[in-house]
């Protein structure tokens, strides 16, 4: 059984809930993966949806909880009690997590949650959790992780993380602390299993350890981890205390979330955008690029207007328009978009601004030599005026220029302001070299044809 199978076959399913039969519904979900009932509630009404959780148990349901997307969560806990909310999948989930589902609640629903929760070390653990930004390693990191004292041998080290794994799904690293809960090193299993029980841990762990701290941007988190192929970091607090672990999972999560972000961004959208989202909440997010856009235009036409004479006169000049503004904007979101994903990487870059200005203007050069000859050649053999030849050829020369070092300059200008410069691949720069290119076309082409 799959959930191909399943969503084939939506209606006897859905036959089997409005049935209440229990025992089948429950046969079916036991042989599908957590993400693979999450995405057969897409085809469920609500309380369709609701029957199917409450068959589930333990760990499983909180897995499905989720999996599922963010909106629909939020309409399903609504119709859900505290008790249950607590019972069925707070205690079963990691505190991450589990701090995650509970922040979507409002504020009395999170107190009545938290009141439910059998394990007060748990609740204690989603309550520091909820206190730190979203975004942050704290907001972000999990309390669960295997801990031992830097003084301790390796027979008390064995017989201490034997019980703490219970509460752990996998030991990446084991951390040593001092008796101030202070991050020392790392240890890994194979150095307790070769060492004698009474080596006292201080000899064995290694002190050359990658941390973040509480406050660390989750961005931030995503660089080291990559750059050092790691797949837990640990957290500490200011003073080195140890908080947490963030692993790679999480990091997964994040990636995905800053790519859509980032793409819904280049396409002009300031906003989350999800399936489930209302009609005017997509109006909104797509509304001030695309008054950005409309403002472009009604420069570029202003642009135009001032330059109607010239276009009345030598008509040829219009034909030449679609092609420089596509050559501005296209030239112009290569640039930027190389920059941003340069920015987006984390890797440092060692060449001085002025070095990295030349090649930039090098490549724009060769760019701009390159696609004005071809134009020069094909307008040389098939136009009768020799400077519409050169207006045009000119025109494109200086605009792949402009456009590429706008196109570079840009984003690093908002990354220097702490702006994402993922705005600069996409209607902005697109815009701004559609009129700005029409400037350079039209200026040239009025000297050439001595209409100044």
């Amino acid at each position: 059984m799959n959930v191909e199978n399943i969503k084939e076959n939506i209606e006897q399913f859905k036959e089997l809930i409005a049935n209440e039969n229990q025992k089948e519904v429950i046969a079916i979900l036991d042989e599908l993966h957590s993400a693979d009932i999450a995405e057969m509630m897409d085809d469920l009404s609500i309380e369709e949806a609701k029957y199917v959780y409450l068959q589930l148990e333990g760990e499983k349901a909180s897995d499905v909880l989720i999996e599922i997307d963010e909106d629909d969560r939020k309409r399903f806990l609504k119709v859900l009690p505290p008790e249950v909310i607590a019972s069925k999948f707070i205690e079963h989930m990691d505190s991450d997590d589990a701090a995650d589902v509970v922040a979507e609640l409002d504020e009395d629903m999170q107190r009545e949650v938290l009141n439910e929760i059998i394990d007060i070390e748990q609740a204690g653990d989603i309550v520091d959790l909820l206190e730190y930004e979203e975004d942050s390693a704290g907001g972000i990191m999990a309390k669960e992780l295997v801990q031992v004292n830097e003084n301790w041998n390796v027979a008390t080290c064995l017989k201490e993380i034997s019980k703490q794994a219970e509460e752990v799904d996998e030991i990446f690293y084991i951390y040593v602390t001092d008796n101030d809960n202070k991050l020392k090193g790392v240890l890994s299993v194979k150095q307790l299993i070769l060492n004698h029980t009474n080596t006292k841990i201080a000899n064995l762990y290694d002190p050359d350890i990658k941390k973040v701290t509480t406050g660390t941007r989750q961005e931030e988190v995503a660089e080291l981890m990559d750059k050092y192929d790691l797949v837990a970091v640990p957290v500490v607090d200011e003073i080195g205390r140890l908080q947490g672990r963030i692993t790679w999972d999480d990091i997964i999560d994040i990636v995905r979330e800053e790519a859509e972000r980032d793409y819904q961004m280049v396409s002009g959208i300031t906003g989350d955008v999800e399936p489930g989202d209302k009609v005017w909440q997509r109006v909104r997010v797509r509304f001030p690029w695309l008054m950005v856009g409309l403002l472009g235009g009604i420069l570029s036409a202003t642009v135009l207007r001032t330059h109607s004479a010239e276009l009345s006169k030598i008509t040829q000049l219009a034909f030449f328009i679609p092609l420089i503004a596509a050559m501005a904007g296209n030239v112009g979101v290569q640039s930027s978009s190389i920059i941003v994903q340069s920015i987006a990487s984390g890797v440092k870059d060692k060449e001085t601004p002025l070095k990295k200005l030349l090649k930039d203007t090098s490549v724009a050069l060769l760019t701009a030599v390159v696609f004005s000859s071809l134009l020069f050649l094909y307008n040389f053999f098939t136009a009768d005026n020799l400077n519409l030849t050169y207006s045009v050829s000119i025109s494109l020369f200086i605009v792949i220029i402009f456009a590429s070092l706008f196109g570079t300059v840009i984003p690093l200008i908002l990354n220097r302001f702490k702006i994402d410069p993922a705005l600069a691949t996409g209607p902005f720069i697109t815009t701004m070299n559609d009129i700005v290119g029409l400037l350079i076309y039209l200026s040239i082409s009025s000297f050439f044809f001595n209409l100044a």
